[in-house]
């Protein structure tokens, strides 16, 4: 592990103006939020909270803000062929546009970003009524996704928003059936773990170097094409973390290999544009989230039953090595539900993927719990990217 200075860290939180308090929201550009947001709803137990279309006065664009947890997730449809997300929905399909930061003062951590070296995607505005004003800030980051800072007072104060207060103007507070039975069913999911970014070959050191620059974030990990390969396909990360771990986002770029890896087919797939190409939930209880999630219809990427026949071993090696005790779960349950384990020297973790969700394959989510390792499953890449390579082959894009 490496770690790169920063303007940032020779500051206090209370004094960085990009010191990050929370992951305010995920928005996703997509061609029908409605829809979206009900998909969302009924197969990973998100609330459909509030939201912000003509009804409320929303004039451009509407607006539905999922919640679960911690985590909030906004999906956002044009209105006219004017709006900037006409354009994304075109070229890419449903994807992640921003991802949003709350800070102190959101002027002030653009213009600090803007100073490190940040292009800017949209000048501070102010949104604001009797009520309490929300202050956002935007500045582009690798393809054309961007990166916001968002400022809160009054009632829309992140505490309150949290507690269920409205988002911020604009927005009100919705009811659906399909909350109720979220409610009674959760599906556990509490937060953002990472973020993971696919870039083209070549620009993943720059990206590197730009997040450590603009945004004060430290290189966290560093995987090759030797940690992550097949007989056919390779691909090398480096894992970017904020100051104070609040978020960590990969950066992917594919390497050479006899086939395509994942992330070029994420590429061509993507208009050969950079992008986010999945989000990581947490969750405390991995079996009892994949359970459910399985229950209500999602599809997971699946491992050979030859996987579960040298993993104990290997995981509970490295556990007994550095002190650790065994994994608590149920190993068959495990099994059973196709959920992948490694361990390292803090630690051990369970995680699993999602396939594509949706038509184009440039999106899917993680569900993990960490019970002390802070990877990313290194000991698991090989038999993963071997399932995801069948599915590529599936898709004829391998």
């Amino acid at each position: 592990m490496t770690t790169a200075s920063t303007n940032a860290t020779q500051t206090s939180p209370a004094t960085d103006p990009l010191h990050l308090i929370d992951v305010d929201h995920v928005r996703f550009y997509v061609g029908n939020a409605k829809q979206a947001a009900y998909f969302y709803a009924h197969t990973f137990g998100f609330n459909i909270s509030q939201i912000a279309d003509l009804t409320t006065g929303s004039r451009d664009e509407s607006d539905y803000l999922l919640t679960q947890g911690n985590i909030r997730l906004m999906f956002t449809t044009p209105l006219t062929k004017d709006h900037p997300a006409a354009e994304e929905v075109k070229l890419y399909g449903d994807g992640v546009k921003d991802v949003a930061f709350t800070v102190h003062d959101a002027v002030k951590a653009y213009e600090q970003a803007i100073k490190n070296g940040a292009e800017s995607a949209r000048e501070p505005r102010e949104i604001t009524d009797e009520r309490g004003t929300v202050v956002v800030a935007s500045i582009k980051t690798y393809g054309r996704c961007i990166l916001s800072f968002v400022s809160r007072s009054g009632d829309y104060a992140l505490p309150k928003v949290k507690a269920g207060g409205e988002f911020m103007p604009v927005f009100k507070k919705m009811h659906s059936p399909v909350n109720d039975h979220n409610t009674a069913n959760p599906c556990g999911l509490k937060y953002v773990d990472h973020l993971v970014g696919n870039v083209e070959l070549g620009k993943m050191n720059h990206w590197v170097e730009w997040y450590a620059e603009v945004m004060g974030f430290t290189m966290f990990k560093h995987f090759d094409d030797a940690d992550i390969s097949t007989e056919f396909s390779a691909l090398m990360s480096k894992v970017m973390s904020s100051g104070n771990n609040l978020i960590k986002m990969p950066i992917n770029e594919p390497a050479p290999g006899k086939k395509k890896s994942q992330i070029q087919e994420y590429l061509e797939w993507h208009n050969m544009a950079p992008g986010v190409q999945h989000l990581a939930f947490r969750t405390d209880d991995a079996l009892e989230s994949v359970a459910e999630l399985r229950r209500r219809g999602v599809d997971f990427l699946a491992l050979p039953d030859t996987y579960y026949d040298a993993v104990w071993d290997r995981v509970n090696t490295m556990l007994t090595k550095h002190g650790h005790k065994a994994v608590k779960e149920d190993h068959t349950r495990i099994k059973d539900l196709g959920i992948l384990v490694d361990a390292d020297d803090e630690g051990y973790l369970l995680q699993l993927f999602t396939k594509p969700l949706q038509d184009r394959p440039t999106l899917f989510f993680e569900i993990i719990t960490r019970r002390g390792s802070q990877s990313f499953g290194k000991g698991n890449f090989k038999a993963l990217f071997e399932a995801l390579e069948i599915e590529q082959e599936r898709r004829g894009n391998l």
